[in-house]
Formats: structure tokens, C-alpha cells, sequence
């Protein structure tokens, strides 16, 4: 568990990190270098869950060497799908980390809601749910990894 105050927004107790895999954690269906050793770092703290349409249908391969449950979801309904399974987790103990537009509700959800403005660009409603939003994944899995970050950004 990782539990961030942050004076004037809320306290953060996350239990939970739901991540997007392709825009998100990958392009073109690829780990971005870093991601990696950053996950592995994460899963001693969280939970970690991607929840993916699987474009390139190749998540599971990418990931097998990393303790995270990779979802597969069908090309249709994947936005209600991910906002559900965050619902099912427990939003007020889930931090997600997306970029497209199929990511937004999940993110509406999730306690604290970071974006990745990456290669493949960032949905404005994607946008529109964050609090905050980071150029690659790695720095959006660094803020939990070094939570005085997030205080820094997000305190009033």
C-alpha cells in the first residue's frame, strides 16, 4: 500500500495501480524501455493490473516477466469494462495510468487519475479526468514510486 497526503486535495491510501498497456505503456504494441524495472519496483507496494484491448495482441508476452494480471478485453465496450473493473477493486484504493479515450471513465474513477501524453497522443477525455499528466510512462510510475512528487503538484 502507498499512502500519499496531500494537503488540500485528499490523502491518497492506493492499493491498486490500473495501468493501459498500448499509448500507455507501450507503442506499437512495445514495452518502453524503463517500464520494466519500474513496474517491478511498483508491485512491492501495489497490486498491479493492465487492462488492455490488446491491439497487437501480444500484452501477455510483453508482460510475462513482470508481477502484473493482464486483462484482455474485447474490442467492443472496453471503456465501460475498465471503469467496472476499477469499480470492482475499489476506486477510492486505485490509482490508474492511461492515455486514450477508452481510458477516461476508468480514470473519472480511480482516486488519483494520471495520463500519459506519449507518442501516441493523449484523448481529451482522458485528459479531461486527470490530475495529472506526465510526457512518458515511466515518469507517471515514477510519481508513485517517489509520492513527493505528487504533493508537490497537486497540493493547494
Amino acid at each position: 500500500m502507498i499512502v500519499i497526503d496531500i494537503p488540500g486535495f485528499r490523502t491518497l491510501n492506493l492499493a491498486h495501480l490500473v495501468l493501459d498497456f498500448n499509448g500507455t505503456l507501450a507503442v506499437d504494441g512495445r514495452l518502453l524501455d524503463g517500464v520494466g524495472p519500474r513496474l517491478a519496483a511498483l508491485a512491492r507496494e501495489l497490486d498491479l493490473h493492465v487492462v488492455t484491448g490488446n491491439t497487437y495482441g501480444d500484452a501477455r508476452d510483453h508482460l510475462r516477466d513482470f508481477p502484473v494480471e493482464v486483462i484482455c478485453l474485447p474490442a467492443a465496450g472496453q471503456a465501460l469494462a475498465k471503469s467496472e473493473y476499477v469499480r470492482r477493486l475499489g476506486p477510492e484504493r486505485v490509482a490508474a495510468i492511461g492515455n486514450g479515450r477508452n481510458d477516461a471513465l476508468m480514470l473519472e474513477q480511480a482516486a488519483l487519475a494520471i495520463v500519459v501524453l506519449g507518442t501516441e497522443g493523449l484523448a481529451s477525455d482522458a485528459l479531461e479526468a486527470a490530475d495529472v499528466v506526465v510526457r512518458h510512462a515511466v515518469d507517471g510510475l515514477g510519481l508513485l514510486l517517489r509520492p513527493r512528487r505528487l504533493i508537490a503538484t497537486l497540493r493547494s
